[in-house]
């Protein structure tokens, strides 16, 4: 009876996708509609992401124009930009608002890559209490008789390996969005 590590595959391609998710919040001095994302502001009672409530452009590689379906949200959607704190300068008109993203020092960049690495590290320590709990899971299952030594031994092997490659994956991940800040 082989071991199954479907729920262990799942949390493990949760942590990759909650590692690019995160990145994606990370200015790189260029302008990326997906930062928005993670702004969320009241609209109607509710919170939002704006590209729920506006349309969201590039109009140059350091600016993006936000223009809101309903105008009223203008000052909302400014308020929850300057909440989230995320670096960028906002310039309001009649029309919407103009995100800027500042050009990137070196110092900054080097504070950026430390980020990249400390969220790296918080998506391993994920994949590390994974494998703890499948480990538990294994030994109690060998003791109880459910699953054969030979058997055990296999899948503890087995989930090094999808260890190893959750790791490669997350440094692969690590290194593209490193790329991008340095550049």
């Amino acid at each position: 009876m082989a071991y199954s590590f479907s729920d262990f595959n799942t949390q493990g391609k949760e942590s990759v996708e909650w590692l690019k998710r995160e990145y994606t919040g990370i200015s790189t001095g260029r302008a990326t509609p997906a930062i928005l994302d993670l702004v969320t502001i009241e609209n109607y009672g509710s919170r939002v992401a704006v590209p729920h409530v506006a349309s969201v452009t590039i109009e140059d590689p350091r600016t993006l124009r936000v223009a809101p379906w309903d105008k009223s949200q203008i000052k909302t959607i400014e308020a929850g930009l300057r909440e989230a704190d995320l670096g960028l300068s906002v310039s309001v008109d009649d029309a919407g608002l103009r995100i800027f993203f500042p050009q990137l020092t070196t110092e900054r960049r080097a504070q950026l890559v430390k980020v990249l690495k400390d969220k790296m590290e918080d998506a391993r320590v994920k994949v590390r209490l994974n494998r703890q709990e499948v480990q538990k899971d294994i030994e109690s299952q060998k003791k109880e008789g459910a699953l054969p030594e030979d058997d055990a031994k296999r899948a503890l092997d087995e989930l090094q390996k999808r260890v190893d490659e959750l790791n490669a994956e997350l440094e692969e991940v690590f290194q593209k969005k490193e790329a991008e800040v340095m550049n």
